[in-house]
């Protein structure tokens, strides 16, 4: 297989990885053949998968011009993936002129990727860390360089937490991050699960198979264990909600079926 010249000569381009399977759903050019496939293997289960990640970036657009109208001027985005036209820091400084971002992931492709495409800028930067190290991140320089933990910031943890089992405690690391933020910090989020989604369980968990097979699990959660991971926020208003209930910009009947599959809230800390 043919190494292509963005892709760090550390990474095994044999194994399918997360982030270049959801840079597939959403048009990218970031990924491989191994992606592609297990991308395709997961569509013959459930089509709309692209669909469903692009309900998550137009969500994640709409909660990043909230946090800016609320005066919100630095984001970290952890599980940021690779980086796609619209992403946090275009939509932050189109909104905020002065935003500082900085982005998390361990998948060595979106890190080296957001490194080519964050070159130059003064107001973000990427880390190459893990969501369930919350210190690691912390006290990271890039960090500390870019967002004063004494003023809000707005967390995202955007279609990630449904890649990490039970067992690894994520809630243990979400309530980490939360009593690191300032009070007026807000926690955007997306997760997966299987209400929402306009298929029989079964087909659904063809998708899930795949996911396992690629030793990436999906860890479909039930609305209430989703509202867990927002325990010491206050919802914003409206809640917990399908993605395109949240604050939409169209109306969201005109919305694919697909786009209703999982949740999305935003809370605020007190």
């Amino acid at each position: 297989m043919e190494r292509p010249a963005w892709a760090p000569r550390s990474i095994d381009i044999s194994v399918p990885s997360v982030a270049r399977i959801y840079d597939y759903y959403l048009g990218g050019s970031h990924n491989f053949e191994v992606d592609r496939q297990a991308a395709r293997r997961a569509m013959d289960f459930m089509p709309g998968l692209p669909k469903i990640m692009q309900a998550n970036r137009a969500f994640m657009r709409r909660a990043v011009r909230y946090a800016a109208a609320e005066g919100i001027t630095q984001f970290l985005d952890i599980g940021s993936g690779i980086p796609t036209f619209g992403n946090v820091h275009e939509v932050a400084r189109s909104a905020s002129p002065g935003a500082h971002v900085v982005y998390v992931d361990h998948d060595p492709v979106a890190v080296a990727h957001s490194q080519a495409v964050l070159e130059g800028n003064d107001h973000a930067d990427v880390i190459a860390a893990d969501l369930l190290k919350p210190q690691e991140i912390l006290s990271s320089p890039q960090l500390t360089r870019l967002i004063d933990l004494n003023r809000p910031v707005a967390l995202l943890l955007v279609a990630i937490l449904h890649f990490v089992e039970d067992t690894d405690d994520p809630y243990g690391a979400v309530a980490e991050l939360r009593d690191a933020l300032a009070p007026g910090s807000l926690l955007i989020l997306t997760h997966a699960s299987y209400e929402g989604i306009p298929l029989p369980a079964e087909r659904s968990e063809g998708t899930v198979g795949v996911y396992k097979d690629i030793r990436n699990p999906l860890i479909m959660r039930s609305r209430d264990e989703i509202a867990r991971f927002f325990e010491g926020y206050d919802m914003v208003e409206p809640g917990l909600v399908p993605m395109p209930h949240w604050r939409p910009d169209t109306a969201p009947e005109d919305e694919d079926p697909y786009a209703f599959s999982g949740f999305a809230g935003v809370g605020r800390t007190a």
